[in-house]
């Protein structure tokens, strides 16, 4: 496995809508190689998600894993899953204004309003169907990585451009409040 280079805002791939997989081009020794090597690159920048433009490659793969994550604490965990030709359907009018960053724009956080309940529709990294609910941060979780495969970044989702801040401005005074409304989200929506 090997960690790949997490492209930045301005690259052209993050703006473009991600190609399908084929079921051919999924079983592949390259593109099995090219999962792992995703996983990896999540795990090493410590992402909750990482989807395959944010690496270079328009292709429509996601892969979520949340673990006890430093950089998201308030989050609830989400086992390892890989996402092929994701479709999102949001299950109601429900939101919420939740902080959200990216790897692929560093040092920057903004408040963004995500559906409190999807339903998600995929095949995995060996074909098989996924087909299940997600609901509070996780659904927004699943909603940044997905906005990915579409050509969008969370920047293009902050309502308002003033609760853009960096990750230390975040820290210093954003920080507590945010984990109170995270907690009362999780406790409200679940995970």
């Amino acid at each position: 496995m090997a960690v790949l280079p997490i492209v930045q805002l301005g690259h052209p791939v993050l703006r473009a809508p991600a190609r399908q997989v084929s079921a051919e081009s999924l079983a592949s020794p390259r593109m099995q190689r090219f999962i792992d090597d995703l996983i990896e690159t999540m795990h090493h920048a410590h992402g909750a998600g990482l989807a395959a433009p944010q690496v270079g490659h328009g292709v429509s793969i996601a892969a979520v894993h949340i673990r006890d994550n430093p950089r998201y604490p308030y989050k609830p965990n989400v086992p390892l899953t890989v996402f092929v030709n994701p479709v999102l359907t949001p299950l109601g009018d429900d939101t919420a204004m939740v902080y959200e960053g990216c790897l692929s724009v560093p040092n920057l956080r903004g408040r963004v309003r995500r559906f409190m309940h999807v339903r998600v529709q995929a095949v995995d990294r060996n074909g098989a169907p996924l087909d299940f609910e997600a609901h509070g941060l996780t659904a927004g979780t699943f909603q940044h990585e997905f906005d990915h495969l579409e050509g969008k970044v969370f920047v293009d989702r902050v309502e308002d451009p003033a609760t853009f801040c960096t990750w230390d401005n975040f820290d210093a005074y954003h920080r507590e409040a945010f984990i109170a409304e995270a907690e009362a989200i999780v406790s409200k929506y679940g995970g």
